[in-house]
């Protein structure tokens, strides 16, 4: 209808106006959409660089690769190993002599296991960690009365070579290095994390020796580096015995071996991914263990498959590196390795097992309130979790009436101008957000 030198009646005008002012706020707030991004900036997945025991070369070889890249890791020890530490591996309680003499007319059984798996370790006679090892992984296979048998031949060793004395377990060859060169790669960014005292069958040992080993390595760490090194913990072997599992997640924040949320699909080293898979999860945790004979090309498909979907943390899992550790991978092969994941930089958001557990948590558990008017949107983030080990920004993504031309991000004291970019659902700006840093706002001041 065209209107062509008529005079609107006020009643006509008011509701005119009326309609144009809801249809400008209704359009104000499918403009401004806003949602945290999955990963930071935009990426397309996650890939943790894990490593296991401490042994010498991951810091000689690997890390300097890795910071020569960019790359930040994450470094599970054995605190018992490293020479200047406070505290080494011990065993808790009664009498070795009577246990090894009881061992003699009591056979192995559910009710003294764990007593006899803990102290064999520390018998000082030949194949003494090997008992117990062979003990616990059988144990965890739910085979117990072949774990006991296991133990019963330990022992009756020990009483064949009459052994009394305890010794420390050896569990690395080779040289460590020492707190104050540990301290230097922690401050520059890299984690570190509990890995025990001396690496022991958690699962096959009783209460008093279980907490020992994962408290007294907590406890040296926090104090040669820090409470803040102290968000997550692998206990060894992969455990994911109840048990342990009980324990270690009352004592840290986070485990390598197990992350019960909800959120996520967890695939450990001996599971499958199927990249197609639809797995009705937000996010899925794949664990993957580069071995001696770990083709390149099988490693590079790992990278390749994560980036098929947008939701994959790949956590990768080193041991030996250069002939030193278990299974050893040379250093030509790391190197090749790293350089393949550093030029998938645009997609892949390579940081330690902490960092990523963090966003992925704050993500979850953050709530926005919003308010708008034209010119300008506020943002209120909150969440639940503790602010002293939930400090990762959040890439955040808002989307903006077209007429917005040029946008100023505020937060706090920090102002920043932000690129106007498009996609299929329209203007948006990127940015990101301290979810501890009090209100946000975002400003249209192009005009």
């Amino acid at each position: 209808m065209i209107l062509k030198n008529k005079t609107l009646s006020p009643r006509l005008l008011s509701l005119i106006i009326l309609v144009f002012q809801f249809q400008s706020v209704f359009g104000q707030e499918e403009a401004f959409k806003t949602e945290i991004l999955k990963w930071p900036d935009g990426k397309k997945a996650a890939i943790s660089l894990t490593y296991d025991d401490g042994t010498y070369n991951q810091f000689h070889v690997a890390l300097p690769i890795m910071e020569e890249l960019g790359m930040k890791g994450t470094f599970y020890i054995n605190t018992g190993e490293i020479p200047s530490s406070q505290t080494r591996a011990q065993f808790f309680g009664r009498d070795p002599k009577v246990i090894i003499a009881e061992s003699a007319s009591i056979p192995t059984n559910e009710e003294n296991i764990f007593e006899r798996a803990s102290l064999i370790r520390f018998l000082d006679m030949p194949g003494a960690v090997s008992y117990h090892d062979r003990s616990g992984s059988t144990y965890e296979q739910g085979r117990v009365e072949q774990a006991c048998k296991i133990l019963d031949e330990g022992f009756a060793k020990a009483r064949e070579l009459k052994v009394t004395e305890l010794v420390y377990p050896k569990i690395i060859d080779g040289e460590m290095i020492d707190w104050e060169e540990i301290r230097k790669y922690a401050d520059n960014g890299h984690e570190f994390g509990v890995h025990t005292i001396s690496h022991p069958r958690l699962a096959v040992l009783d209460e008093k020796n279980l907490l020992f080993e994962l408290e007294a390595c907590r406890d040296e760490i926090e104090r040669e580096l820090g409470k803040e090194q102290l968000f997550s913990a692998e206990c060894p072997f992969g455990t994911e015995n109840e048990r342990v599992m009980e324990y270690a997640l009352e004592m840290f924040p986070a485990l390598r071996n197990r992350m019960p949320e909800a959120y996520l699909e967890e695939i450990n080293r001996s599971g499958k991914f199927d990249a197609s898979q639809d797995y009705g999860k937000e996010y899925i945790q794949w664990q993957r263990g580069p071995l001696s004979k770990t083709t390149p090309e099988l490693m590079n498909s790992w990278v390749d498959d994560i980036l098929t979907r947008e939701d994959t943390w790949l956590v990768l899992v080193f041991h030996g590196i250069e002939g030193i550790g278990w299974e050893a991978i040379p250093e030509d092969r790391i190197r090749a390795y790293f350089e393949y994941i550093a030029g998938k930089s645009k997609d892949v958001w390579v940081a330690p097992f902490r960092d990523v557990t963090q966003y992925m948590r704050q993500r979850m558990n953050t709530n926005m309130t919003k308010t708008v008017n034209k010119d300008m949107i506020s943002l209120k983030l909150e969440s639940d979790l503790d602010p002293y080990w939930y400090r990762q920004l959040l890439t955040m993504k808002t989307y903006i009436p077209t007429y917005w031309k040029s946008v100023t991000f505020i937060q706090g004291g920090k102002t920043e101008t932000l690129e106007v970019q498009k996609d299929a659902g329209g203007s948006f700006v990127q940015y990101n957000a301290d979810p501890n840093g009090g209100e946000l706002a975002l400003k249209n001041v192009g005009r």
